[in-house]
């Protein structure tokens, strides 16, 4: 797996201080993407040891409350082996930290009815993301408004109450406008 960017100090991908990886590798080619060069899986620098090391001390502060996974896209399958062992380092080093994925693939149709009843590292994987934002992004109902969210159509879910209800609950953040800024 590779990636392209580690952001030590993000607020644009979830709630407070938050650490994010955007990894390489996007089979959805969304018109209008804001990251465009993550597309290729072979872009940016190979995921190694040195890139966990600098997540994990990343974040070790007490003002990081979170860690994001972007891209490209963290579901493709190419990438979720890696990602695995990844999460499970942070919430084994800072079991507290809320952690989101965003994903053009959607929980219910994709992740949960496909991707999780084929492979046993989606299923691991969701054990340690507390939400997701998911759905590709559409550039006709893209909306400067509503936070945490490109487009309209993507949905911000509390994958754990979800899995446990076996239903997509959403998450609270689904609710915040920004009144048209």
């Amino acid at each position: 797996m590779n990636y392209i960017e580690i952001k030590n100090y993000d607020i644009a991908n979830g709630p407070g201080v938050r650490v994010s990886l955007f990894v390489s590798g996007c089979t959805h080619h969304c018109e209008g993407c804001f990251n465009p060069e993550s597309w290729d899986f072979k872009a940016g620098k190979v995921f190694d040891d040195e890139a966990v090391n600098i997540i994990l001390d990343a974040i070790k502060p007490d003002y990081i409350k979170g860690f994001t996974l972007l891209g490209g896209e963290p579901f493709e399958p190419a990438n979720q082996k890696e990602l695995v062992k990844l999460l499970k380092r942070i919430k084994d080093e800072k079991p507290t930290i809320n952690i989101w994925c965003y994903t053009g693939y959607l929980f219910d149709r994709e992740i949960i009815d496909i991707m999780a009843k084929k492979y046993d590292f989606t299923r691991e994987m969701l054990k340690y993301i507390d939400v997701i934002v998911d759905g590709e992004f559409h550039k006709d109902e893209r909306d400067f408004s509503i936070v945490f969210r490109g487009s309209k159509n993507q949905r911000i879910i509390d994958v754990q109450k979800s899995l446990e209800y076996g239903k997509i609950i959403l998450d609270d953040h689904n609710n915040i406008n920004l009144g048209g800024i």
